[in-house]
C-alpha cells in the first residue's frame, strides 16, 4: 500500500530517479502525456493482442485436455504430471530455451522446416516485426496452458458423476453432454481461469522482454513502463505510466468479474 502511495505521488512530480529528493509538481501532465504518446498506444494495442490471444488458446487448449485428461485412461497419472512440466519451469529459462530453438542459425526448428523443405533459409524469429509478437504468443500458451488445465480440471471433478451417468443411459451424446452439462457447470470455474490468466497476460513483462528486448513490435504496457522509469531515469513519468497500467488492469479485471457474477445469477 506504501508502495502504491509513493509511485501515485510520484507520479504527479517531474522527479527523476537519479534525485528522486529534487522535484516540482506537474499534477496531471504526467498522465496527459503518457496518453498523447503514440508509443504507449502501441504497447497497449501489443498487450490487448497477446493477451486476447493467449488467454483464446490457453482456454481452448487447457478445456480440450481437461476434458481428455478427466476421462478414465491409461497412464492419466502420469500425464496429468507431465502437463506441468512446461509451466514449472521458470518464464526467463523458458523463454531463454525458445529463444536458442529459434534461431535463425543455430535453432533446431529452423533446420526441421529446412530438412522439410517448407523454408528455404532460417528465419529470424524474434527479429521479425511481423512474427515477434506471434512467437511471443506461442511460447506463452507453450507454458501456461498447463495452468489452464490444472483450473479447468479441478472444476470438471466437481461435477457429479452421476449427473452424466444418467444423461449416458437416457441416450444424450457426448456432444449434448458436453454443451448442456459439462459447460454450463464450468462457467464459473472456466470465469475464474480466464480472470487469473488475463490478469496475468496484462502485466506481462519477462516473457516479452526476453525474446522481443525494448522493441516495438513486442513491447507491452509494462515494458513501457520500465523504460521511461528505469532507461530513461524519469521517475515521475514512469510513475504515471505505472498507475495508467494499474487502472488498465483494474478495469478489466472489474469487468470479467461482473460478467462471472452475472453468470452465477443466470445459473440460479
Amino acid at each position: 500500500m506504501a508502495a502504491a502511495a509513493r509511485t501515485l505521488f510520484f507520479s504527479t512530480t517531474d522527479a527523476t530517479l537519479d534525485d528522486p529528493a529534487n522535484y516540482g509538481f506537474v499534477w496531471l501532465d504526467n498522465f496527459i502525456d503518457v496518453a498523447q504518446d503514440p508509443q504507449w498506444w502501441r504497447a497497449v494495442e501489443n498487450t490487448l493482442v497477446f493477451t486476447i490471444a493467449s488467454v483464446a488458446l490457453e482456454t481452448v487448449l487447457g478445456l480440450a485436455i481437461a476434458l481428455l485428461l478427466n476421462q478414465a485412461i491409461p497412464g492419466r497419472g502420469v500425464l496429468r504430471a507431465a502437463i506441468l512440466v512446461p509451466w514449472s519451469i521458470p518464464v526467463v529459462v523458458s523463454a531463454k530455451i525458445w529463444e536458442w530453438l529459434l534461431h535463425d542459425q543455430f535453432g533446431i526448428i529452423n533446420r526441421l522446416l529446412i530438412d522439410l523443405h517448407l523454408i528455404d533459409k532460417g528465419v529470424a524469429w524474434t527479429a521479425d516485426p511481423a512474427l515477434a509478437l506471434g512467437v511471443v504468443i506461442f511460447v506463452d500458451v507453450w507454458i501456461t496452458t498447463p495452468f489452464m488445465v490444472l483450473l479447468i480440471l479441478a472444476g470438471l471433478q466437481l461435477i457429479p458423476a452421476e449427473i452424466h451417468e444418467a444423461a449416458r443411459v437416457d441416450g444424450i451424446s457426448a456432444w449434448k453432454r458436453l454443451t448442456s452439462i459439462t459447460l454450463p457447470m464450468l462457467r464459473v470455474p472456466l470465469g475464474v481461469a480466464v480472470l487469473f490468466r488475463t490478469l496475468d497476460a496484462l502485466r506481462m513483462f519477462d516473457l516479452s522482454y526476453v525474446l522481443g528486448g525494448n522493441g516495438d513490435p513486442t513491447m507491452t504496457i509494462s515494458i513501457y513502463a520500465r523504460n521511461q522509469l528505469v532507461s530513461f531515469q524519469e521517475l515521475g513519468y514512469g510513475s504515471a505510466a505505472s498507475t495508467w497500467v494499474f487502472l488498465l488492469i483494474a478495469l478489466i479485471a472489474i469487468v470479467i468479474i461482473g460478467a462471472i457474477r452475472l453468470d452465477r445469477t443466470s445459473m440460479r
